[in-house]
């Protein structure tokens, strides 16, 4: 009669721990890079078009040059659509004015990766990224 030993178990019982905590930890490690390139990419777009809007000449090509500015930075991080972007500069009509604070804020979200369909389709991660930029006292009479 053959008696069974243990020999050989330790390999099993390893793989299959193994298996069953590497997954997970690869798919939060993904989850974390998704989120961050997310928010990196936001942030970006936020301070890119800020910028474009303060060196515009008036408020209406300043907000189609943020449109734009914000588009190219999020598109360099992935971001194909559904993004939304708001100019505020509080009271004042004229964003162009001297002394204004121009506050651009882009809101967007992403989703995470390889999640299984019984947990949702929806599982986003909202983002939200925003600049302030000074318009200087002194500013140049236009035409």
């Amino acid at each position: 009669m053959r008696r069974r030993t243990e020999q050989g178990n330790a390999v099993v019982e390893v793989a299959w721990l193994g298996i069953l905590l590497l997954v997970p930890i690869i798919w939060v490690v993904l989850s974390v890079f998704e989120v961050q390139r997310g928010a990196f990419g936001v942030s970006a777009a936020a301070r890119s078009a800020g910028r474009a809007y303060a060196l515009a000449p008036d408020d209406a090509t300043g907000l189609q040059r943020a449109h734009a500015a914000a588009a190219a930075a999020l598109a360099d991080q992935g971001f194909e659509g559904g993004w939304q972007i708001h100019v505020d500069c509080g009271p004042r009509e004229d964003c162009h004015t001297g002394g204004a604070v121009v506050v651009v804020r882009i809101d967007s979200h992403v989703s995470l990766p390889l999640l299984p369909e019984f947990l949702g389709d929806d599982a986003t991660f909202a983002l939200h990224g925003e600049h302030l930029v000074p318009i200087g006292q002194y500013q140049e009479p236009g035409p």
